[in-house]
């Protein structure tokens, strides 16, 4: 990425877990953060905190991502204005249950969001960044996207279908300078994970720990600021070995 501008990352989720780990490595890096979130403000003003503690801006978005409107009010102005250089579409929820007893709204909220979601933030930003021929795009699904796992088959079927998304993406905007790829994480110490089995879910991971946020970070980070990049469509495993 260019050096001698000001460069933005617009981080699609970033108040907690994977997304505040993303928008500190990247405000490293020497971004200044377009932060989004949905309903919790104490968690996104501490991120703000953070990030201009490192001397970097951020301006943070509040919107609900699964709601088309909500989103293309809350960016549509600033992007048409100012394109991002980066755009880290991280935003996701969980509604785990058998698919014999997941309820409507549970498969429905889930892909709205995970999925759905996705739509809604790119429709609003991809033609901006494709009028300045440059960026990069990365989406965060899920090693259960990858391999499935049972009750989870709402979550599964969403992170999936963004895989397909970005690799259907990519060979749109390759040739017009934009890079677009999907960081797959396994088993990441985070809110959504805490209640899991860990006696149960250590030995199919083959490094014998659960991942970090910063793990995951490390790796979009790579993605978004290396300068010497040929990757473009591809699903980047951070999961330990879970899925090999």
């Amino acid at each position: 990425m260019e050096n001698n501008k000001k460069k933005i990352a617009l981080i699609v989720g970033s108040s907690r877990g994977i997304g505040r780990a993303i928008a500190l490595r990247l405000a490293k890096s020497g971004f200044d953060i377009w932060a989004t979130y949905r309903s919790n403000q104490a968690a996104a003003e501490s991120v703000k905190m953070e990030i201009e503690q490192l001397g970097r801006g951020c301006n943070l978005f509040c919107f609900d991502v699964s709601d088309y409107q909500s989103t293309e009010d809350a960016l549509k102005k600033e992007v048409e204005n100012c394109p991002p250089d980066v755009v880290v579409f991280n935003a996701g929820i969980a509604r785990d249950n058998l698919m014999m007893w997941m309820t409507k709204d549970e498969w429905d909220s889930v892909l709205t969001t995970n999925l759905g979601g996705f739509y809604n933030v790119m429709h609003v930003v991809l033609f901006p960044m494709l009028s300045v021929k440059k960026g990069r795009i990365v989406a965060i699904s899920s090693t259960s996207g990858q391999i499935g796992q049972a009750g989870q088959v709402n979550y599964s079927a969403s992170k999936a279908g963004l895989i397909g998304a970005v690799k259907a993406l990519a060979r749109e905007v390759g040739k017009k300078n934009i890079l677009v790829n999907v960081v797959s994480p396994g088993v990441i110490e985070t809110e959504m994970t805490k209640d899991l089995p860990k006696d149960k879910v250590m030995p199919l991971i083959p490094v014998q720990r659960f991942g970090t946020s910063e793990d995951v970070a490390s790796v979009v980070n790579f993605l978004c600021n290396e300068e010497n990049m040929y990757i473009h469509g591809q699903v980047i495993g951070v999961n330990g070995g879970l899925a090999i």
